[in-house]
């Protein structure tokens, strides 16, 4: 027990000392950071040996989580659209099996408008960042498949990140970042800004996609966790296509700036 309850200090001030300088700005010259970080309270030794009796035991143990982070109805004077983020995990610390989906259901029109799943293996390179391969696959608007270079993580100041590269197998090249932000009004109303924008290397008429920036989204959710696990939310939501994208938008009869308020489910178990 003594070697455990060591180890697990140093890693409280190991992760301390490293989260102060990167968010700071301050370079770290540890040769071994965070893990190193404990050394200079405690007999590096035993805390080598403390270091291994935990990877040894605790190293290769895996668990898992499924959440939807979105289950909602988009609401404006011309459509109801209801509209999923979710994903699932498993796996350890440092290595971890990952499954995204993402989708739209237009109630107007009875069908699916976009539909996705991704299968992605992340790898923990730092204390804050992910790095994340794989592949994913459109069900909508046309079946096409991609492989996947992104990443996900916690930015300075409590951000949260991801973003991620795809190659389609027609050869189309987009992008797509999303950050996140909570504001604890109190334990269990918090506030949540979130932003997502969208590129592309090219046009792709097909896909009604421009060249560049294509689309953002912009909003604010409130949700009062009745448990952390499940927690409802009301929000409002904008959409604006842009450059070349919003021209196709426009030329096929739609609006490339549209609002939202959101009816929603936050989940996890």
């Amino acid at each position: 027990m003594k070697p455990v309850l060591i180890s697990l200090w140093a890693i409280i001030l190991g992760m301390s000392s490293a989260y102060a300088q990167d968010h700071s700005g301050h370079e770290d010259n540890s040769e071994n950071a965070p893990w190193s970080q404990a050394d200079a309270y405690f007999d590096p030794a035993e805390m080598a040996a403390s270091r291994a009796h935990v990877l040894h035991h605790n190293g290769d143990q895996a668990f898992g989580m499924v959440m939807f982070d979105r289950a909602e109805v988009q609401m404006s004077d011309d459509e109801e659209i209801g509209v999923w983020d979710g994903s699932a995990w498993y796996g350890g610390d440092t290595d971890r099996l990952y499954l995204k989906t993402e989708g739209e259901y237009s109630f107007d029109e009875g069908e699916l408008e976009e539909a996705e799943v991704q299968l992605l293996w992340s790898r923990a390179v730092s204390p804050y960042f992910d790095l994340q391969a794989g592949v994913r696959y459109d069900f909508e608007p046309e079946g096409r498949a991609h492989a996947v270079l992104g990443f996900q993580g916690l930015a300075p100041y409590w951000f949260e990140v991801d973003g991620a590269v795809y190659l389609s197998d027609e050869g189309d090249l987009t992008a797509d970042l999303e950050a996140e932000y909570e504001l604890l009004l109190t334990q269990r109303l918090i506030l949540q800004p979130r932003l997502e924008l969208a590129m592309s290397a090219q046009d792709i008429p097909e896909l009604e996609t421009g060249a560049g920036f294509t689309s953002v989204q912009a909003g604010l959710r409130l949700r009062y966790e009745i448990k952390r696990e499940f927690a409802p939310y009301v929000g409002w939501e904008y959409h604006s296509a842009l450059g070349d994208t919003a021209e196709y938008v426009e030329a096929a009869g739609g609006e490339k700036d549209q609002a939202y308020w959101v009816l929603g489910i936050r989940t996890w178990f």
